[in-house]
């Protein structure tokens, strides 16, 4: 009797901290966010801005995403446009030149070591008061560039990351539950950013004050270790939906599941890198947004294993847990048959959400066991994951 109560309370204790980081905190944040406001004092102005575009063999995707950034409605005269090559081979550096005579610059790294040391390099070469940040393949919003600067006028600010919206080929398992997922990602950011500080930021849209940047190690993720040191620098990480970015999703699971495994290593690595900010005595809101929206959710599959392997044993004489295990086997099943089949539309629709989050916590498993292991990731090719 003794077993089944402890494992009753495993159970519970399983349970509450899986469902804790995705439906509890969101929840706690937004109502930090009503009860104690932090706005933010936006005005239009036009600071010098750099974009920086790191690139490797985006031969297929730079000239558009050049063109794009030379479209912003945003003064020439204030508007540098840096591509920092990473030892491309593919031709992208050839295409980059030719819009030099536009006042494009090209900047070539000839020992590939990854898009932070590239960074390190460019942010020297960069003459704007404010940095924008944007990947080779994205797509912004005509007046983003705008938009993100009126966010700086507020000295409170130093980091500002956007809306990033994916276009989908067609409905799949990955589309479907990447599309719910980001939604929810945006909802959770503007909380956060109501409360305080943004925690998890779009990297291929985002924007940081000049004299914040200091050079990231070359096997840190650029856009998860800087956000955190504007926090421990006493400065506001903020969303801001106005700001809007465009990418191809990833139409292939695999292929996110791969790029999913990638981030969550980095972050975890970064989140070493930066532990100082995790301690709830010197920063003690970023902690607690930290731990509830990056270390938990990680783990999150840690916590799903426990509460599925103890209510398999409290379903052998305890009805109330045959009924979890029978709607735990459902979504785990629905999950499967998203993943492993091609599914009718109205199908995929209903598998999307529980394949998105299996898969999504197998890689954060997969990511957590590379990182224990010591793994270090500062390269990858681009669109493979």
């Amino acid at each position: 009797m003794d077993l089944m109560r402890n494992l009753e309370w495993i159970f519970v204790f399983a349970a509450v901290l899986a469902v804790y980081p995705l439906a509890v905190y969101p929840l706690v944040i937004a109502a930090i966010g009503m009860l104690r406001p932090r706005p933010i004092r936006r005005r239009e102005w036009t600071p010098s801005v750099t974009i920086l575009i790191p690139a490797y063999n985006e031969a297929e995707c730079i000239a558009h995403t050049v063109e794009n950034k030379l479209l912003q409605n945003y003064p020439p005269e204030q508007l540098q446009i840096l591509v920092v090559s990473d030892a491309s081979d593919d031709g992208t550096d050839d295409i980059v030149r030719q819009y030099h005579e536009r006042g494009v610059q090209l900047l070539r790294c000839e020992l590939r070591q990854g898009k932070a040391a590239a960074l390190n390099v460019a942010v020297r070469q960069a003459r704007g008061e404010i940095i924008v940040f944007s990947d080779a393949n994205a797509e912004f919003a005509a007046d983003a560039v705008r938009r993100m600067v009126e966010n700086f006028a507020d000295e409170e600010i130093g980091y500002v990351t956007g809306s990033l919206r994916l276009r989908f080929g067609g409905a799949n398992a990955a589309g479907e539950g990447n599309s719910a997922y980001l939604a929810y990602e945006n909802w959770l950011r503007s909380a956060e950013s109501s409360a305080g500080s943004v925690i998890g930021v779009n990297g291929g849209v985002d924007a940081i004050r000049r004299d914040l940047y200091e050079d990231v190690p070359n096997d840190q993720i650029t856009d998860f270790v800087l956000p955190l040191r504007v926090i421990s620098a006493k400065r506001r990480v903020i969303y801001d939906e106005r700001v809007r970015s465009f990418e191809d999703a990833n139409e292939e699971m695999s292929s996110e599941f791969r790029m999913r495994v990638r981030v969550a290593l980095r972050a975890l690595r970064g989140l070493s890198y930066m532990r100082a900010v995790t301690n709830p005595l010197r920063h003690p809101l970023a902690a607690f947004c930290i731990w509830s929206h990056k270390i938990l959710r990680y783990e999150t599959f840690v916590f799903l294993i426990i509460a599925f392997a103890s209510n398999l044993v409290l379903a052998i004489d305890r009805p109330f847990y045959r009924w979890l295990l029978m709607l735990q086997i459902l979504a785990y099943g629905a999950a499967g048959a998203g993943l492993r089949w091609q599914l009718p539309r109205a199908l995929r629709r209903v598998t999307g959400i529980p394949s998105y989050f299996v898969a999504s916590n197998a890689a954060f498993a997969v990511a957590t066991l590379r990182f224990l292991r010591g793994d270090k990731l500062a390269t990858w090719r681009p669109r493979s994951g």
